[in-house]
């Protein structure tokens, strides 16, 4: 299966401008992309989600929202804690998200629901400081998500496969972690009936590298970005912002086997996946599927090589070059890219060769 990402379920999820908007008037382009993936013998899914706090006003329209008022320092941006009225209609979005990607002929949905996105942000104690019904305790705390699933459960019917991604970790202190974040996966399964869970960590306005691993590329980060003081702060204290998580292959395993043991539904494992060899490893451990993006993004052809090649590894160096650029340009290995400065190929032989 081929998963779309992201697509935002309203304007005021958009994190980047060139992002998805779920919306009637680009269902005929996704079509086009649908109807390619069905004719290679694939099924197609789209991932859903609500940034919350990680956007700004020229981009999304308004006053980025979240759990709880405040300054999101990592964007940077002042942020409105959402009124139970706006909870209540951004849940109805997330169904008719569904709606709309059955139109576009997709199979399957994955619900955003970990990563420190909206959903994570009314999860996590970190960001939500309610005092009302969707604050406090684990269970108040999750009320906005099970709000949500209901709405993309009752739109998906029988006919569309709902997957949700989650947090096993937020991966910074004060952050959730294992033991809270099982019991809101045990929710997506006995209350919710989610149909798979994708089992990822990390917080993008915190600990973004723990979502990905590896160093983050200073210096291609701000070659891509305009002018401003938000380039010369990064430059002076990205180093520290994003602090590097050490990359080895299926980095996340060791937490998803606690998940597999105290679960029943199917499970995708995700994170640090570059090899057959790793891969085999992964599901003999009891994991029903696996997903990949970074090892895709460096040779698109790489699941169909593994078939043929028992030992077959992708050249994926883990200097986060795509990371790096994602922010301001289309995301792409920097094997693909001809002609990069030689001050950005320095950084990136230095990272993969550290």
């Amino acid at each position: 299966m081929t998963t779309l990402a992201y697509a935002a379920v309203t304007q005021s999820g958009l994190s980047f401008e060139r992002q998805l908007w779920l919306r009637e008037a680009i269902i005929p382009e996704l079509k086009k992309i649908t109807g390619s993936i069905h004719r290679q013998g694939a099924a197609a899914s789209i991932q859903i989600g609500h940034c919350g706090n990680m956007s700004h006003k020229q981009i999304c329209g308004c006053t980025p929202i979240s759990a709880s008022t405040g300054f999101n320092l990592y964007s940077p941006t002042f942020v409105k804690g959402m009124k139970p009225s706006q909870i209540v209609a951004m849940a109805k979005a997330f169904g008719q998200a569904v709606h709309l990607a059955r139109k576009a002929g997709m199979d399957a949905v994955e619900v955003h629901a970990g990563h420190g996105y909206l959903i994570s942000q009314f999860l996590s104690p970190y960001t939500n400081k309610r005092k009302d019904e969707y604050g406090g305790s684990l269970q108040n705390r999750m009320r906005f998500m099970t709000l949500c699933m209901n709405e993309v459960m009752k739109a998906a019917g029988t006919d569309m496969a709902v997957l949700v991604k989650v947090n096993m970790r937020d991966g910074f202190k004060g952050g959730m972690k294992p033991g809270e974040t099982i019991e809101v996966a045990r929710t997506l399964q006995d209350q919710c009936g989610a149909h798979a869970l994708i089992l990822s960590g990390g917080f993008v306005s915190r600990a973004p590298m723990y979502v990905m691993r590896g160093a983050m590329p200073i210096r291609t980060l701000t070659h891509y970005m305009p002018m401003g003081w938000l380039l010369l702060g990064v430059r002076m204290a990205g180093r520290t912002m994003i602090p590097t998580e050490p990359f080895r292959e299926a980095y996340s395993l060791e937490d998803a086997i606690q998940f597999r043991k105290a679960l029943r539904l199917p499970l995708v494992y995700v994170g640090g996946l570059v090899s057959r060899n790793k891969i085999e490893e992964v599901l003999g451990h009891g994991f029903e599927f696996v997903s990949m993006a970074r090892a895709l993004l460096n040779e698109p052809g790489f699941v169909n090589r593994m078939k043929e090649e028992a030992e077959a590894r992708c050249d994926y160096g883990h200097s986060n070059y795509c990371i790096a650029r994602m922010y301001t340009r289309e995301m792409a290995c920097h094997k693909h890219i001809p002609n990069l400065p030689p001050r950005l190929l320095r950084e990136i032989n230095q990272l993969e060769n550290s």
